[in-house]
């Protein structure tokens, strides 16, 4: 079952034509690759599928029975459609708690009305109390907890990244983006991040899209990859297809791309 379709997208900075024509299918429950050069149109397209960019011209559908374009929507109605991402740089709250970077994640979700929370109804505090609670379990699962009133910056790199994460999944996606999870990272916490995002997949049932530069883990975690060179979408299959495309071979992998 398709949960986002992306039909001849299409996005220019004056003259220069950042993404061009691309078209993707991405099917509930995959763990989708993105890679290519820097420069190639990755983090671009992250940006139109979030509403941070607004398409020159193509569509993105991504709650199909609604017919939900993000060509009409902006980031904050993009997330009600279950769409979440994290950043290359990291962007956490860095003076606040790791308890309220997780809270803050759960904001766009808040039933409660501005009357409830003036005159402190009983609606506020039943949310206020589940809205905690939900943050408690994450970060149990994310083996945080007794650093929850740590500040953000405070934390080691590692741990960083999965408070971003765990922050993301507070909004209880459909589709999480990750911009270059590995970045930064060493080789242990590389093997560490693979076996985290297949156990973020299962555990929360999402379909999960990566931009990644680290070739072992793209190979390793992803069903499908799309390759991205100048804008344009240039080889997309399984792993063991892309590291046989002579194309992209020449353009991108390097021959040592094979010993993945």
């Amino acid at each position: 079952m398709s949960v986002l379709k992306v039909n001849n997208l299409s996005k220019n900075f004056g003259g220069i034509k950042a993404v061009t024509e691309v078209s993707l299918n991405i099917e509930k429950g995959e763990i989708i690759g993105l890679i290519g050069p820097n420069g190639a149109g990755k983090t671009t397209l992250f940006n139109l599928l979030t509403g941070i960019y607004t398409p020159t011209s193509g569509e993105i559908i991504y709650d199909l029975d609604k017919k939900a374009y993000t060509k009409d929507l902006k980031p904050h109605k993009i997330t009600h459609y279950g769409i979440a991402r994290t950043f290359q740089n990291i962007r956490l709250f860095q003076n606040m708690t790791v308890l309220d970077n997780v809270l803050m994640g759960f904001h766009s979700g808040l039933k409660y009305s501005i009357v409830s929370t003036f005159f402190r109804l009983p609606s506020y505090y039943k949310t206020e109390k589940s809205t905690y609670d939900e943050a408690l379990e994450l970060l149990i699962k994310f083996n945080l907890l007794d650093k929850k009133n740590e500040l953000a910056k405070n934390l080691s790199y590692g741990d960083q990244r999965r408070l971003e994460i765990a922050r993301a999944l507070a909004a209880k996606p459909k589709i999480l983006l990750l911009d270059e999870p590995a970045a930064g990272m060493n080789p242990k916490e590389t093997k560490e991040l693979n076996f985290l995002i297949q156990w973020i997949r299962e555990t929360f049932d999402l379909t999960i899209i990566l931009i990644e530069h680290d070739m072992s883990l793209v190979m390793n975690i992803c069903e499908r990859i799309f390759v991205f060179d100048y804008g344009h979408l240039v080889a997309s299959g399984t792993p063991l297809e892309i590291q046989r495309n002579e194309r992209v071979i020449k353009a991108y992998l390097g021959e040592e791309a094979l010993q993945c």
